[in-house]
């Protein structure tokens, strides 16, 4: 196999997650340059990636100065920063790993794909979901039949409580104008994978959310702006139980802004970033509970909902056919089957998927 180069743009979280694969398999994949601005994550990543300086670079449009000197580029931005890279590195030639969701808008999407046919280079969109075993499992039970004909999907997106209260109240998809939707930006995956799963195009649709509790008019009486500036209330999204009590959590580096910190460093980084306010009074406008319902093609209906207001971060999905059930559960990882018989009687089978960690593996 013929190594691919890579040029990282936004060395952040999910970014490092997936250039990781160059550590371990440095004959298929290398990284030769990075485009981030904060100094400690480019730094970070030039030692680890062995970069010299001059591939060290601030910004997405100082990659794009010089003549194509990569295979590929992975864009890793925020959802709102996807369409200027992606469309310069069309421009360029660069085959794409793009992070979901592919832009903010239809618009955007829409251009970014009709560029990229003209100048014939490749993208391949995160939808990591398509890729992991339990969802491979989940199109293996509907593609053999065993279930028959699907009529109706009831998919939920458990949030989680801590989970809305880091990305979305106080975190980096809080706010429409700097991000994109809720639907988008962490619904997206399930969106995409009701698709293809069903393998049918939605035909209609309908839907409705609200931003009702991460509020002002919830926020506890005399509670200053920030958990930090000597609050008393006992809140279960105090910040400082919330990051410095929560040592493995993946949320922690990414409060203080740095790889494995210390107490002394979140503790700092919360009296002056984002992740130290008060959840009721942060600039957040994304909903925190949305509900969508879809018709498919051949009269297939689903059902999807997202919500924040739940204590584990999971996916629950019971999906219904004409000759019986599937219930899908992401903690633990595990398909029901349910085939129906002759009443009152049922046949039934569990599949158990094995080291499905994070986002089901």
């Amino acid at each position: 196999m013929k190594q691919i180069t890579a040029i990282m743009i936004g060395a952040g979280q999910r970014g490092n997650t997936y250039s990781a694969y160059a550590l371990d398999h440095s004959e298929e994949l290398r990284i030769v340059g990075v485009a981030e601005p904060d100094e400690t994550r480019r730094n970070e990543y030039k030692e680890k990636y062995n970069l010299p300086d001059d591939k060290c670079l601030y910004t997405w449009e100082d990659v794009f100065k010089e003549d194509k000197w990569a295979d590929a580029v992975m864009i890793c931005t925020q959802d709102a920063m996807h369409f200027g890279p992606a469309m310069a590195a069309i421009e360029k030639g660069y085959d794409i790993l793009l992070e979901k969701p592919i832009a903010p808008t239809a618009e955007e999407c829409r251009k970014i794909a009709d560029a990229a046919t003209k100048k014939g280079v490749k993208i391949l969109v995160c939808h990591t979901m398509r890729y992991t075993p339990l969802f491979n499992a989940i199109k293996d039970v509907i593609d053999s039949g065993e279930i028959g004909d699907i009529m109706t999907v009831v998919h939920n997106e458990n949030v989680g409580d801590y989970h809305q209260a880091h990305s979305f109240v106080r975190g980096n998809w809080s706010n429409l104008k700097e991000s994109s939707p809720m639907i988008l930006a962490k619904s997206c995956h399930d969106l995409d994978m009701l698709q293809w799963i069903l393998s049918k195009k939605c035909i209609r649709l309908s839907s409705f959310g609200t931003l009702s509790y991460f509020r002002k008019e919830y926020c506890p009486e005399n509670a200053p702006p920030r958990c930090t500036d000597g609050c008393t209330v006992d809140c279960v999204y105090d910040a400082r139980k919330f990051y410095l009590g929560s040592e493995n959590m993946w949320f922690r580096p990414v409060a203080a802004g740095c790889a494995d910190p210390t107490d002394e460093q979140v503790e700092e980084a919360l009296k002056t970033g984002p992740y130290g306010r008060c959840v009721y009074q942060c600039d957040n406008d994304v909903v925190d509970h949305q509900v969508v319902s879809m018709e498919f093609e051949d009269s297939v209906t689903v059902i999807f909902s997202m919500t924040a207001f739940t204590p584990e971060i999971s996916r629950s999905i019971k999906i219904m056919g004409t000759k019986g059930q599937m219930k899908v559960h992401t903690v633990p990882h595990t398909i029901e089957i349910t085939k129906f018989k002759a009443y009152p009687q049922t046949e039934e089978r569990t599949i158990t998927i094995q080291d499905a960690a994070g986002h089901s593996g």
